[in-house]
């Protein structure tokens, strides 16, 4: 009998997660559909490139919706079985806690190795997959990507561009474009028409304006070189595809646990920290779960959001401290872990009658 109330638990909360993530990852990529569609539209992503964009995206968000998924999943089934009188009948046959964290491990176990791979592994090389394309984007994006009678950022030294019209040809016509080139020195120039030519260097392009005009200075003063030009070619360096300096979101986890900066310390305590959360939400989630047999099924939910929200910002804040050196990273985002796993201990006591043999 143990073995069919245990697949029946388990089939109840796998079906519900199943449900559950799948809804939550819709909506976050339905809106990231939408952003990915406008950088297509406005040329700041190649359109063979979206789909590779929402996909490595869904590699990111599975990495947090996983540990929510599971944790409410395991609170909704459990909830309705509460409220069906399922479980109360189930304990009555002597089914204690082991006999409904059973089937919970059966799913925690692998979901916990996938929650793992994707914090540690995968989701850093998504990320680093996505600012590669948009890099690659960036190198390939001509004057066709600057929208007509808008001010647009152009180039790695975002420079102003405004152009009346592109034609199909990918010439700009009545051409304005400001850049900053150091030292308070600002470039104004005012063409009749420009268009991107190639150039010797692989990694260096040519913006050709004709027949224009060209202020050079420092705003505030009188000092200003003005250049009347037939043709002037201004060149300016693609983005690099190879970064040297990355994010510790976007480096690798073996390089984390080398470095001893505070950024790097906590971005390897929290890709840790994800899967030991997603370990401590699904035992915290049984005690939350339990309620009456006439109580709502979905009385706890709201509960069970609750602790979510300050288990997560207890971690984020912790995170940032570690950054930012105000607590020491032997303390780190432990102590959160420690706490949340103590509190479910406590409720588990309380719930199961083990605190009154204590104080026996």
């Amino acid at each position: 009998m143990t073995r069919i109330l245990d697949r029946y638990i388990f089939r109840e909360i796998a079906t519900t997660w199943l449900g559950v993530t799948m809804v939550l990852l819709l909506i976050l990529l339905t809106q990231q559909f939408a952003r990915v569609l406008g950088d297509v539209a406005k040329g700041r992503l190649p359109k063979d490139a979206a789909f590779d964009v929402i996909g490595l995206s869904a590699a990111q968000y599975l990495t947090i919706l996983v540990p929510i998924g599971l944790f409410l999943s395991i609170m909704l089934a459990l909830g309705r079985l509460y409220k069906d009188s399922e479980l109360p009948a189930m304990m009555a046959c002597r089914v204690g806690p082991s006999g409904i964290y059973r089937p919970v491990l059966w799913l925690l176990a692998p979901l916990a190795i996938g929650v793992a791979w994707l914090s540690i592994e995968a989701g850093p090389k998504a990320l680093t997959a996505v600012d590669r394309i948009g890099a690659e984007a960036r190198r390939e994006a001509d004057l066709a990507s600057i929208e007509p009678g808008k001010f647009s950022m152009f180039g790695p030294d975002k420079a102003v561009v405004y152009g009346s019209n592109v034609t199909e040809a990918g010439v700009m016509e009545e051409v304005f474009m400001q850049r900053m080139l150091g030292d308070g020195q600002v470039e104004v120039v005012i063409s009749e028409r420009g268009e991107m030519l190639a150039s010797d260097d692989p990694n260096t392009r040519l913006l050709v304006l004709y027949d224009g005009r060209r202020y050079e200075g420092v705003p505030g003063t009188t000092r200003f070189r003005v250049i009347e030009f037939a043709e002037h070619g201004l060149p300016y360096r693609l983005p690099s595809l190879v970064t040297t300096n990355p994010e510790p979101r976007a480096m690798a986890f073996v390089d984390l646990a080398k470095s001893d900066e505070p950024q790097h310390v906590a971005e390897f305590q929290w890709r840790l920290g994800v899967p030991i959360s997603t370990i401590i939400l699904a035992l915290l989630a049984v005690p939350l779960s339990k309620s009456q047999p006439r109580a709502g099924r979905y009385g706890r939910i709201a509960i069970g959001l609750l602790v979510f929200i300050i288990y997560l910002n207890m971690m984020s804040a912790a995170k940032a401290w570690i950054e930012q050196a105000t607590i020491s990273p032997a303390l780190g985002l432990w102590w959160v872990h420690a706490c949340m796993l103590l509190f479910t201990l406590g409720l588990l006591a309380v719930q199961n009658g083990y605190h009154r043999r204590l104080f026996r």
